[in-house]
């Protein structure tokens, strides 16, 4: 008991201390958890867990999509991509397709990657972004 209350303080901490790249990255993070409980549970033909789990992905994409600053010409690259797992997601969702669940989960690995090559070479946390 006193673990959890520990581990949950300490997740708090965290994220309120992070910066916005680390943010990002935790979403990220998040992102490729729930997918890939999603895909494990898909296997076993556990679809109420496989859908709990995409819907968290999802929900996970559109905080993602909600931060872009429109400002910038890259935000809608990052736009266009968010939409494109969030379709690939749906899909997965409502079909029970493992390709496309793979695929979705496999882009957000791929885009977590590049976030944290960025983040590395810009010393982390003093990356600063105007997500919003």
């Amino acid at each position: 008991m006193a673990y959890n209350q520990a581990a949950k303080v300490y997740g708090n901490n965290r994220v309120n201390t992070a910066s916005q790249a680390e943010l990002t990255l935790m979403l990220y993070e998040g992102a490729v958890k729930f997918g890939n409980i999603a895909i494990t549970a898909l296997e076993k033909k556990d679809y109420e867990t496989t859908n709990t789990n995409i819907q968290k992905c999802r929900n996970i994409i559109v905080e993602l999509t909600s931060t872009l600053n429109m400002k910038y010409a890259v935000a809608e690259d990052f736009k266009k991509m968010y939409d494109y797992i969030f379709a690939l997601l749906i899909h997965a969702n409502l079909e029970k397709d493992m390709e496309m669940l793979d695929r979705a989960v496999s882009e957000i690995r791929d885009m977590r990657d590049i976030w944290k090559q960025i983040m590395g070479k810009t010393k982390g946390p003093q990356l600063t972004l105007d997500m919003k």
